[in-house]
């Protein structure tokens, strides 16, 4: 989910301190919680690859961060470019006992707990854009600012991958669609303050997941994505599976995760899996 533009040292840019690691272990990490241990390290090529490589050997709950990666990886294999320390990039693995076919869920759950965990602890309001995006608002125009990439790993379990761009300048950003927390105004751009919120909020919604069985309608994360979903409403195209291309209106989130289509002629398609883009309205 980053690459980055060469580190130096952890204190060469002191408006990007490092992570303290020991003090989100104390904050995070608990007997009863969901979280079993969180390390931090300087550099990795992905955290999502490390997780998934170690997967059968790891205990649920493991978090695994990064103060940069240098072959991060997003959905279709995408790279996202940042400078070190200049956002959270992390993986998480977990074994929900739920049944498989509700694993779809994980990524829209992260984007529900990010944006909720950002909100409170960075006082900026996030939208979500199916499947896997955190957009802000940058100078009133819709901003990336993160990404999200669940992956099966193991025989039991799936890593879950989030990069979020903290203090990313306007300099720096690698497209134009990109954005930060930063250039939406944020309160605050301490990463160990929104690490620990996003942890505690992703902790929180996976709970009640779970306790759900898996059901996103009775742990109540459908209507909490539905709520925080920026594509609903809005005309969008996406690029299917097989190079086949689908646009008309975005209307609803079906009980799988998928993204209800109203199309031209009338009927209606969920599309599971697609590249979609937000369609601009006629001026």
């Amino acid at each position: 989910m980053t690459s980055s533009h060469g580190s130096g040292g952890p204190w060469s840019d002191l408006d990007r301190p490092p992570l303290n690691a020991d003090a989100l272990r104390r904050a995070l990490v608990r007997p009863d919680g969901l979280w079993t241990s969180l390390d931090v390290v300087p550099s990795t090529g992905s955290t999502n690859s490390d997780l998934a490589d170690r997967a059968d050997g790891l205990p649920e709950g493991t978090v695994l961060v990064a103060e940069e990666q240098t072959a991060g990886r997003g959905r279709l294999d995408r790279s996202w470019v940042a400078p070190a320390r200049s956002g959270l990039f992390f993986s998480v693995y977990l074994t929900p006992d739920v049944p498989v076919h509700r694993w779809g869920w994980l990524p829209l759950l992260a984007g529900v707990a990010a944006a909720t965990g950002l909100a409170k602890s960075a006082g900026v309001d996030l939208s979500l854009k199916w499947p896997n995006d955190l957009l802000v608002s940058v100078g009133g125009e819709e901003r990336k600012t993160g990404g999200i990439l669940a992956e099966r790993a193991g025989d039991h379990g799936v890593v879950l991958g989030l990069g979020i761009n903290v203090s990313l300048r306007e300099e720096e950003l690698p497209v134009p669609a990109a954005g930060s927390l930063l250039l939406a105004n944020a309160v605050s751009t301490d990463r160990d303050t929104l690490l620990r919120a996003v942890l505690r909020s992703l902790e929180h919604w996976y709970g009640e997941w779970v306790r759900a069985g898996g059901d996103p309608e009775a742990s109540g994360l459908q209507a909490a994505y539905a709520a925080g979903c920026a594509t609903l409403g809005r005309r969008i195209r996406a690029q299917l599976p097989g190079e086949r291309m689908l646009e008309g209106e975005a209307v609803a989130l079906d009980g799988d995760g998928r993204l209800v289509v109203a199309t031209e002629g009338g009927g209606t398609e969920a599309v599971s899996a697609g590249d979609i883009v937000h369609v601009r309205a006629e001026s």
